[in-house]
């Protein structure tokens, strides 16, 4: 049987100005182009209006396999609620922007025997628990480890990215 286990789950808040379409894009492309998600699946996309105000709900997910047995899982998931299209003037001119409320989360899984290889027999799967226990202890750890940072850079590059835009 496959096997996952949480290694990472974190959320971030950011209340103001931002460009959801940019943000989107950007958090797209530095999971599938920079950290190689070569699958990135939208699971869901809800959209609320509400007079002249949006609340939208998108998860995603993300396969990375790293070997023949580990993978890595990633869920992201945007809340945003009351995002309304402004116009702020940048200089002398007029940008069309938006304002609401974002959060994001996500969720780190270590994937492991992800084709099901250990699966065929009951030997087999006995012989899955002393390879796990006994000879690939460090580098389970390693990947740990690995996926921590992914999901904590992923988090704080989305927290800098809103910073930066909101102060434009």
């Amino acid at each position: 049987m496959v096997e996952k286990e949480t290694i990472f789950s974190s959320t971030i808040k950011y209340d103001g100005l931002f460009s959801f379409k940019d943000f989107y894009k950007f958090c797209y492309e530095w999971l599938n182009q920079d950290k190689g998600f070569e699958q990135l699946i939208e699971e869901k996309y809800e959209e609320k209006i509400k007079d002249n105000e949006k609340e939208l709900l998108i998860q995603w997910v993300g396969l990375r396999n790293i070997t023949d047995y580990f993978r890595f899982e990633i869920k992201v998931k945007f809340e945003i609620k009351r995002l309304q299209e402004v116009e702020i003037m940048q200089g002398q001119a007029k940008i069309r922007m938006n304002k609401g409320s974002l959060k994001v989360s996500i969720k780190g899984d270590l994937v492991r025997d992800y084709q099901g290889k250990f699966e065929m027999s009951a030997f087999n799967k006995f012989l899955r628990g002393i390879y796990e226990k006994w000879v690939i202890t460090s580098r389970v750890e390693e990947y740990d480890n690995k996926l921590a940072e992914l999901c904590d850079e992923f988090l704080g590059q989305a927290k800098a990215y809103l910073d930066l835009e909101g102060k434009k």
